[in-house]
């Protein structure tokens, strides 16, 4: 079946679909500094990338699925010191991610997975709390895999793992193999090594990537990142994606495929 962008269709087209096996699928980011070589938009274009590689594996299995128009504004406190970052507060965020999900109810689509590449500990807890309170929603159900926690996690990058990722190997990968026209490839290449993990800093009282030790909003290795890798690393996203909807829809023996 084909994917369908949310944004593309009439309204008539949406009335039509058949509700019974639609999945909708929410890509979630930030505008946020990622170091001087990757664009602000970096985490949503990870992110619809990953709804996209989801979708088709989705759709592959008979779901009927919309991709809806990516959020890009939430909580991004970590690197308000970098001009171009928004940050959102967290209470506007959870409030407007239960509408949107009362409202996709209303037109049927009542299965939502959010595709999610936005690390920051204060916007995976809104997104955390919306599925808490989607249960009491009558015929919604949200998916988010989070990939910061098991088992998700393990699947991913030795980078990732480490923590040193923000704009590292990880993301400038993927944004070279999505998006490759953003990505200042010369300036990408000179980046010195920062190999400070974020989430070791984070769970050490750091509220800041310059108190995490990011003083150009990056860390990791980015000077390693290939497309090759990036193709690679969104494919095992859209697996990831593809599980946690087919577990959710009730396929016990659902088999994404890892890259």
């Amino acid at each position: 079946m084909p994917v369908s962008q949310l944004g593309d269709m009439t309204w008539e087209d949406l009335r039509g679909l058949e509700k019974a096996n639609a999945v909708a699928i929410l890509p979630t980011g930030a505008m946020e500094a990622h170091g001087p070589h990757l664009p602000l938009s970096t985490d949503v274009v990870i992110a619809e990338a990953m709804a996209r590689a989801g979708g088709e594996r989705l759709a592959q299995r008979g779901c009927n699925v919309v991709i809806l128009p990516s959020v890009a504004y939430t909580a991004a406190e970590f690197g308000a010191g970098f001009p171009g970052t928004i940050s959102i507060d967290p209470a506007a965020v959870n409030v407007m991610l239960m509408s949107l999900l009362r409202s996709l109810a209303r037109s049927g689509l009542g299965v939502v997975a959010l595709a999610n590449a936005h690390l920051d500990p204060a916007h995976l807890s809104s997104l955390h709390a919306v599925v808490r309170q989607c249960r009491d929603i009558e015929n919604v159900r949200c998916v988010f895999p989070d990939i910061t926690r098991r088992p998700w996690a393990s699947r991913l990058t030795d980078e990732f793992k480490s923590g040193a990722c923000h704009a590292g190997q990880f993301e400038s990968s993927i944004v070279m193999a999505a998006r490759p026209e953003l990505v200042r490839d010369a300036l990408r290449r000179q980046l010195a090594p920062n190999p400070a993990s974020l989430s070791a800093a984070i769970k050490d009282g750091a509220t800041t990537f310059e108190k995490a030790g990011g003083p150009r909003a990056y860390f990791g290795f980015p000077a390693d990142a290939s497309a090759d890798e990036g193709r690679r690393t969104i494919d095992v996203l859209g697996a990831i994606l593809e599980e946690a909807v087919m577990n959710e829809l009730g396929d016990g023996q659902a088999n994404a495929r890892d890259a």
